[in-house]
């Protein structure tokens, strides 16, 4: 069974910084795009980031910019989201999700063009 496994969210202050990691179970991440989502409550879910696994090719929101990085290690088949400078309005579950049958890394609201999802690790910014 193909599943990301989210893990390293929290409560934080702003100002400060957390780091996520989604791991795999039942296939490798290498080839594949895996994006960071995030759903807040009473909001749509949007992208945050991605990174393309292959190429190393990395894609950030307009609100992360200067903020997140992603990165991947492959050996470890794990993909992370260091989040610093957070901000109360970073508060929201955040999901990993994988695309295995498309190509590229689309954000946005384009939550519907991935295949595999996380559970969610909730990241909580107190201002």
């Amino acid at each position: 069974e193909v599943q990301p496994v989210e893990s390293g969210g929290g409560l934080v202050q702003a100002g400060g910084s957390l780091r996520l990691s989604c791991s795999a179970s039942g296939f490798t991440f290498e080839d594949y795009a895996i994006g960071w989502f995030r759903q807040a409550p009473g909001k749509e879910r949007e992208g945050v980031s991605c990174i393309t696994t292959g190429d190393g090719s990395t894609y950030y929101a307009d609100s992360v910019k200067g903020r997140f990085t992603i990165s991947s290690n492959n050996a470890k088949n794990t993909v992370y989201l260091q989040m610093n400078s957070l901000k109360p309005e970073d508060t929201a579950v955040y999901f990993c999700t994988a695309r295995i049958f498309g190509q590229g890394c689309p954000l946005g609201s384009s939550w519907y063009l991935y295949d595999y999802w996380g559970q969610g690790t909730q990241v909580t910014v107190s201002s």
